[in-house]
């Protein structure tokens, strides 16, 4: 015969349960350490700006998804009419509102009504300081010219 007969190979022998669950186990550990460092911060800050968007009231001052700064001049269910210039009113969905500001804050952030950019306090100084010195500067000259132009006058 060509073909030697052959035997059926000894079956291998049944894995015990503790290996099964050790197998398991840094499955286990990858979705702990998902949970822990991004489900619950989500879903913490998630139920805070829930709360926020709820307690929405008139005057207060906030910060759009888009980023406006404005104030809120009417509440809604589900809308807020919000201020973002001088007579330019916006509806935007209670849901775009990202942040709440303290009172006050755009006062201390509105720009400069003339339309030319604000510079700062030591700047505006500075800027003084040079102002004062080039004017002493040419009253110096003048007086220094007015000076010359005597003397001439009665050297004639």
């Amino acid at each position: 015969m060509l073909i030697s007969e052959a035997f059926a190979q000894a079956a291998a022998p049944a894995q015990s349960e503790g290996g099964s669950l050790m197998s398991l186990l840094p499955l286990i550990g990858i979705f702990v350490i998902f949970y822990l460092l991004l489900i619950r911060p989500q879903s913490r800050r998630a139920k805070e700006h829930k709360q926020m968007v709820e307690a929405l009231q008139r005057g207060d001052e906030i910060i759009t998804s888009g980023g406006e700064l404005g104030l809120i001049l009417n509440v809604s269910d589900s809308y807020v009419i919000v201020e973002i210039a001088p007579n330019v009113e916006v509806t935007l969905l209670k849901t775009a509102v990202q942040t709440l500001l303290p009172k006050g804050t755009l006062k201390n952030i509105a720009p400069p009504k003339s339309g030319k950019q604000q510079k700062s306090s030591k700047a505006l100084k500075s800027s003084e300081e040079e102002d004062k010195q080039t004017q002493e500067a040419n009253d110096k000259s003048e007086n220094n010219d007015s000076d010359a132009s005597k003397n001439s006058e009665k050297a004639n």
